[in-house]
């Protein structure tokens, strides 16, 4: 059987906590700043949970159990 391999991209998205769980940055927070409210991007600032039903899929993609 071949060895399982880590897709890159989910690797460059997606960070594990210690505890386990699966963090990801959130989306709209990239460019195109003037035409978004600063109260808009602080509040997408900073990394969340990934949602529990995506969270197995990923999970494969990183190659975890």
């Amino acid at each position: 059987m071949p060895k399982m391999k880590t897709s890159k991209t989910a690797k460059k998205r997606f960070k594990k906590t210690g505890s386990g769980k699966l963090r990801r940055q959130q989306a709209m927070r990239q460019h195109l700043f003037e035409a978004k409210p600063s109260s808009r991007t602080r509040r997408l600032d900073g990394t969340v949970d990934v949602h529990k039903g995506d969270a197995r899929k990923i999970k494969r993609l990183l190659c975890e159990r």
